[in-house]
């Protein structure tokens, strides 16, 4: 298997020699083009989200010297969102920019690269579980063996839960037709009575605004004003001070390419894409977080009102959440492998997310 962090570090050695006014090495932007373009489809559907992505882009080209370009399209454009990973694989598109959390029909352990109920509720702590405790290289093994590559993560920040009635509790739930996007997440919510549905994100609005849901989880405020969501609710709901969202505290996506348009590129183009996926994510998640700051005021002024669940509240999702943990990860050894890494990494001094008490009883099938 490939050492990730020796890949990292060459490759850190050769963007740092390119000097400031590129990130593309010397001999990458110098390279003869060879007209290579990849079409890459994200699931955003529009909003802040989308923009981003298209001007980081537009900088490929550019920065490869004419090697490499991305061709950007937008959720739907096309295929669906819940078929970018089977289209990936296909050859319809060569690299995607999706929700991790649709590919866990095809890899099951997906459901642990990206964020759940409860688990890892930091940005840093995925980059400390990727990049350091070896859960890129179990991503990219993983992915591998369904003929695609595994760049990396793409941070962009909390979902939200927009609703037509007050959420004050996690009793306020029940009875209630939820969108989420299936999984784990969907498993919680059933398991405290909201009845559940999965959707993809260019659907929530109009299933929104004819009643077929009346919660709905999506992204952060920014995107989610973009797309109209205070025309059709009246709430946002969210965890503690402190704690944005409970269930989706670290909502992921990645950066996934064909395996056959991966290895035809050079070495160091494998490296420079790498590390133009760690620029992307660090971007992405600032910029989204700075379009959020400016939403709030825009949703204050529509008149939505925010609402927010209670420490008890969190406690009570724990006890839902952590037997559900261990039953999503001995679906697949290779789950229960992440997962495995993750819960160390939430017992240990460095997080203590998670006590010898909750995990009473419940054993990882390793």
């Amino acid at each position: 298997m490939t050492d990730t962090r020796t890949t990292r570090r060459n490759a850190i050695r050769t963007l740092a020699g390119a000097g400031a006014a590129t990130l593309a090495a010397p001999h990458i932007a110098g390279a003869q083009a060879n007209g290579t373009t990849w079409k890459i489809q994200t699931s955003w559907p529009g909003g802040a989200g989308l923009q981003i992505f298209k001007d980081w882009c537009a900088t490929i080209q550019e920065k490869t010297g004419g090697e490499l370009a991305f061709q950007p399209f937008g959720a739907n454009d096309v295929v669906g969102d819940f078929q970018l990973y089977d289209a990936v694989k296909n050859g319809v598109l060569d690299a995607i920019n999706p929700f991790t959390i649709y590919a866990q029909g095809i890899v099951p352990a997906a459901t642990f690269l990206t964020s759940y109920p409860l688990g890892l509720r930091n940005p840093h702590e995925f980059d400390v579980f990727f990049y350091g405790l070896g859960g890129i290289d179990i991503a990219r093994e993983l992915f591998a063996q369904q003929g695609m590559h595994y760049v990396g993560p793409v941070h962009h920040g909390p979902n939200i839960i927009h609703s037509k009635v007050p959420i004050r509790s996690i009793d306020d739930f029940r009875g209630r037709k939820m969108r989420l996007p299936g999984g784990m997440v969907a498993e919680v919510f059933t398991e405290i009575g909201a009845e559940t549905t999965v959707l993809p994100g260019s659907e929530i609005f109009p299933a929104l605004e004819k009643g077929t849901i009346d919660v709905a989880d999506y992204v952060g405020p920014a995107v989610n004003y973009a797309l109209g969501f205070s025309q059709v609710t009246d709430y946002i709901s969210m965890g503690p001070p402190g704690f944005m969202s409970v269930y989706q505290p670290v909502d992921l996506m990645d950066i996934t390419v064909r395996q056959q348009a991966w290895d035809a590129l050079s070495p160091e183009m494998q490296q420079f894409v790498e590390m133009e996926t760690h620029t992307y994510s660090d971007m992405h998640h600032a910029a989204i977080q700075a379009a959020d700051q400016e939403a709030w005021a825009k949703f204050e002024a529509d008149g939505t009102e925010v609402t927010r669940l209670t420490q008890d509240d969190v406690e009570l999702l724990t006890e839902v959440a952590v037997p559900i943990w261990f039953k999503y990860a001995n679906r697949d050894p290779n789950a229960a492998r992440v997962f495995k890494i993750q819960l160390d990494y939430m017992m240990s001094g460095s997080l203590g997310y998670v006590t010898p008490e909750q995990v009473e009883g419940l054993d990882l099938d390793i």
